[in-house]
């Protein structure tokens, strides 16, 4: 049975600000049917009652983009490193994994309207806005650059780092410290591992697998959607792993200032 293939392009528009609506409406009903009902059993301070309202947001994102990219990453069948630069440029796309980079965008966006929504403070806004930015700025480019692929593995590495390290947080405010603690340790080394993992992968993808296409595909091509070239393959792979960099540094600023204490 032939099966319908989407490609990436202008007409995504109205879809992802469609979604990034209802990305704000399931945002609202997660809030006051979960969250709020949570806190209310937990009398938490007004800061750690922020901080779990996030990882409560955060987490049920994590869960569900890791669920849907696993299915993706079974049903396209790639579970081999080659298949993240084979068959480059990757226009055709099935619905499910389009339908998932569309979401992805969508909900990123969202959290702008949400900083209103939220009524979060003038102090708090510029590290939201910080990594939603940050996650745009990374899923965009790779959506219309059809670097899919290797955006759906790097994304489905940090969203299981990221899901581990907010659940830690939901254990530790709901005052299962000791099972937290274990966690955190497991989070940590996932973290760690995490970002190598990352830049293996941008190195495989982009310095050895889209360099080795014979040099007739490798131009600058929009109206077929080819960017390998290597200066984008360059800077592609700056940018991943100066990514990795700053969360490394990020990460080891955070152990120190734990450590002491």
């Amino acid at each position: 049975m032939d099966v319908t293939q989407y490609t990436p392009g202008i007409k995504d528009v109205p879809a992802i600000f469609f979604y990034l609506l209802i990305a704000v409406v399931i945002h609202a009903i997660i809030q006051e049917y979960l969250l709020d009902k949570a806190n209310k059993k937990l009398h938490l301070s007004k800061i750690k009652h922020a901080k779990f309202d996030e990882s409560g947001q955060l987490l049920s994102f994590y869960l569900i983009s890791l669920f849907w990219a696993g299915d993706i990453l079974m049903k396209e069948n790639m579970f081999s490193v080659a298949s993240l630069w084979d068959g480059y440029p990757h226009n055709s796309m099935t619905y499910m994994f389009k339908f998932f980079f569309i979401i992805q965008i969508a909900y990123w966006l969202h959290i702008f309207p949400e900083l209103y929504f939220q009524k979060v403070k003038k102090e708090d806004m510029p590290a939201k806005i910080q990594y939603a930015c940050l996650y745009l700025a990374f899923i965009v480019p790779a959506y219309m650059m059809r670097f899919t692929r290797v955006c759906l593995v790097l994304l489905f590495i940090h969203y299981a780092v990221e899901a581990v390290y907010h659940t830690c947080r939901i254990l530790s405010y709901l005052e299962k410290s000791s099972l937290a603690q274990k966690i955190f340790k497991l989070g940590d080394m996932m973290f760690v591992l995490g970002r190598l993992g990352s830049v293996i992968l941008a190195v495989l993808t982009f310095w050895y697998g889209l360099a080795k296409m014979p040099l007739e595909q490798q131009v600058l091509d929009l109206a077929t959607g080819n960017f390998n070239t290597g200066l984008i393959r360059l800077n592609c792979l700056i940018a991943v792993c100066a990514l990795q960099a700053f969360l490394m540094y990020k990460f080891i600023i955070f152990q120190v200032s734990c450590f002491s204490v």
